[in-house]
Formats: C-alpha cells, sequence, structure tokens
C-alpha cells in the first residue's frame, strides 16, 4: 500500500513539475497569444463590416436603377398622354389626361428625390467604407509586428515545449482518472498553477500555511494522499531541513 500511494505521489509531482515548465514557457510569451486572437478577431470584424457596407451600395444602386427606369416609363407615359390630349372630345377627357400627366410628372419628382438621396447615403457609406479600411489597415500591421513577435518568441521554446507535451501524455498514462480529475481541478482553482507541493519550512509549498509536525510526519510516511487543509493542494512530500 505504502509503494502504490508513494507511485501515485511521485507521478502526480512529475506532471506537476512538467506543467509548471509548460506554464513558464506560455509566462514568457506573455499576453501575446491573446493580443493575436483579439487582433484577428477585431479584423475579421472591420472586414465584415465593409462586405456589409459593399451589400448596402449594391442595394442602394439597384433602387437608383429601379428609380432611373420609373423615370424612364413616366416620360413615355407623359409623351403617350400628351398625344392623346389632342385627340380628345371634350373637357372632361381633356382634363382626366392633364391629371394623369401631372400625376407622371409627381412620381418622376419623387424619384428624382429618391435618386438624390440614394447617391448622398452611397456618399456616406463610402466615407464609412474609407474609414474602416484605415482601422483595418492599422490593425493589420498591428497583427503583423504581433505574429512576428510572437512566432520568435514561440521558436524559442517550439521543441522543448514539443519534447514536455510529449512527456507529459506518458505521466498522465499512468495517474488514475480520479487522481487525474481532481489535480485538473486543483490547478484550475489556484493562482500559481501548483497542484502538487511539498512542505518547506514546516509550511505549505502552496498557500505557505504551516503544516503541523503530525501531519508532517503523515505525508512523509506516503500511506495515503493529504491534501492542506488551507488550500486544498495535494502533499506530495516533506522536504528535509537543511542543518
Amino acid at each position: 500500500m505504502e509503494s502504490t500511494v508513494a507511485n501515485k505521489l511521485e507521478a502526480l509531482m512529475r506532471l506537476q513539475t512538467i506543467d509548471s515548465q509548460l506554464d513558464e514557457i506560455r509566462r514568457v510569451r506573455g499576453d501575446l497569444p491573446e493580443e493575436v486572437r483579439d487582433l484577428e478577431d477585431e479584423i475579421a470584424g472591420y472586414e465584415v463590416r465593409v462586405n456589409k457596407f459593399d451589400e448596402e451600395i449594391q442595394s442602394i444602386n439597384d433602387t437608383i436603377g429601379a428609380r432611373k427606369q420609373a423615370i424612364k416609363d413616366s416620360e413615355t407615359l407623359i409623351k403617350k398622354y400628351e398625344d392623346q390630349q389632342s385627340n380628345v372630345r371634350n373637357n372632361r377627357e381633356y382634363d382626366a389626361i392633364t391629371k394623369e400627366i401631372e400625376l407622371q410628372r409627381l412620381e418622376i419628382q419623387i424619384s428624382e428625390k429618391k435618386i438624390k438621396e440614394g447617391y448622398y447615403q452611397i456618399e456616406q457609406k463610402n466615407n464609412e467604407i474609407a474609414g474602416t479600411k484605415q482601422k483595418l489597415a492599422e490593425r493589420s500591421k498591428d497583427l503583423e509586428s504581433k505574429n512576428g513577435e510572437l512566432q520568435v518568441i514561440v521558436g524559442e521554446s517550439e521543441e522543448e515545449e514539443r519534447q514536455l507535451m510529449a512527456e507529459r501524455e506518458e505521466a498522465v498514462k499512468v495517474i488514475e482518472d480520479r487522481l487525474l480529475m481532481a489535480y485538473k481541478r486543483i490547478r484550475q482553482n489556484v493562482r500559481n498553477g501548483l497542484a502538487v507541493v511539498a512542505v518547506k519550512r514546516d509550511a505549505c509549498g502552496g498557500c505557505f500555511n504551516t503544516v503541523p509536525p503530525q501531519r508532517q510526519s503523515d505525508i512523509a510516511s506516503h500511506k495515503k494522499i493529504i491534501v492542506c487543509e488551507h488550500c486544498g493542494r495535494i502533499f506530495a512530500d516533506v522536504e528535509q531541513k537543511v542543518a
């Protein structure tokens, strides 16, 4: 039993050592990965906005085209009505045709107004596109710079990280699921990522609260898995005091 628990604690400590080394590699990268992702999301947002503006402009142009055709149709009708006025038989027919002509001229005025509004909207959209594209260009330069920085840092530790990840895969295989889940849960809940610690100078190596002598003796015996009563970290061992 003693050997089994000791082996479990040794495996957990090995995993913790590997994860701590991986944490340090990622710490050196700092906020760069997150900054790169944020810039990529921002750039994607600007691209979507530009595409939306383009679609809106196309829709406005379609409306302008329809209004121009409506003007042509009205002009054709006006010419037709004017020709009919030459052949009316009484004032009532003349007045009716005159009203139709006035109606078509009103339609032309409305269409011309809508066309003018459409061109103004296009101008505004183009201004917004220009502003968005400027921001897009600026952010693209920022992304290129940040990506360059990140690639340099990643390149420096890429081989080490790959090796550690391979070691981690092997380390995880010998740890039972229940302990592995507890280990992951503790790591998520502590600030420094230390789920497995040793007692150092009579204190928890994670939260630094004092560990009583009897408890230290139980930890050192490796007869059962013991956790810190203050922070919940798993105790792997007790470091020997230097005389």
